[in-house]
């Protein structure tokens, strides 16, 4: 008789399989739409580096208001919403059945893709709601500071604002770390790519993820400030984030330098597109 674990984890498989291509398909598209956003909000920053930003915000808001300007904008937003929901449909997928690789089936795997799939979900929906309203979803920094004000006004707030910031740092420095070390060769085909293109994704994977990581971990130990000082002012989103590295004994070249990052993080992602592993 075989064992109802055995049972199940065949089903899972079975309907993984029935669904592989549509939900690669999936991967791919929100691979892109992510890419778009990253080389938009680093051509914003750069901008704003050189005081030319038009008092537009170097993160997704500023991004979407961009891509609104340009003809067949609203086409293109609705193209970019779907294509991030269809990132968020892979995440769950890998939450569901197992993501590829053969540690893919491991809890923390899945609850990392959940985690990611409701994260992807969010921008899904908020660019959605951009492309159907027409109007902008509101700058991060504006979103930190309110959500920061209201988590100090609770019992407990300052810690919890506090446990958040430092889980963002983090997180920021994680991504730091796997992108320096190269760790995303293994989610990549690079038996398919040539020995050029394979060092060109390589600097790509750790320019570009070292300055998200560099970026979120500012943005954690900005919210770590906020509530040891307990001021919501203090917490920053990414507009305000990217700024502050203006603020530096090196004036707005470090802001060059993140905003290149972001760029080529951007570039990264149309690469994972092309070649990642799903």
């Amino acid at each position: 008789m075989i064992p109802d674990s055995m049972t199940w984890r065949g089903r899972a498989k079975a309907r993984r399989a029935a669904n592989s291509s549509t939900v690669d398909a999936a991967a791919r598209a929100g691979f892109v739409a992510r890419g778009v956003i990253y080389v938009l909000i680093g051509v914003l920053a750069l901008r704003i580096a050189f005081h030319q930003s038009d008092g537009k915000q170097a993160d997704r808001s500023g991004a979407l208001a961009e891509i609104a300007e340009k003809p067949f904008g609203s086409v293109l937003l609705w193209v970019l919403g779907v294509a991030v929901a269809g990132m968020a449909l892979w995440r769950l997928s890998e939450a569901a059945f197992g993501s590829s690789g053969p540690d893919g089936g491991k809890a923390h795997k899945r609850l990392m893709s959940a985690g990611r799939a409701v994260f992807y979900g969010f921008v899904s929906y908020s660019v959605l709601s951009f492309a159907a309203g027409g109007k902008n979803s509101g700058s991060s920094d504006k979103s930190s500071k309110d959500i920061t004000a209201r988590a100090l006004e609770w019992t407990g707030g300052r810690w919890l604002v506090g446990a958040a910031g430092i889980g963002v740092a983090v997180a920021g420095v994680w991504i730091l770390v796997r992108a320096v070390m190269r760790k995303f060769r293994k989610h990549l085909k690079t038996g398919e790519m040539s020995p050029r293109t394979r060092q060109a994704v390589d600097v790509l994977g750790v320019f570009g993820g070292g300055a998200r990581g560099v970026l979120f971990a500012t943005a954690g130990i900005f919210a770590v400030v906020a509530a040891w000082q307990y001021e919501p002012g203090k917490a920053k989103g990414m507009d305000d984030t990217l700024r502050s590295f203006t603020q530096t004994p090196v004036g707005p070249w470090l802001l060059v330098l993140v905003a290149l990052g972001l760029m080529a993080f951007g570039l990264f992602s149309f690469a994972s597109a092309r070649w990642r592993r799903t």
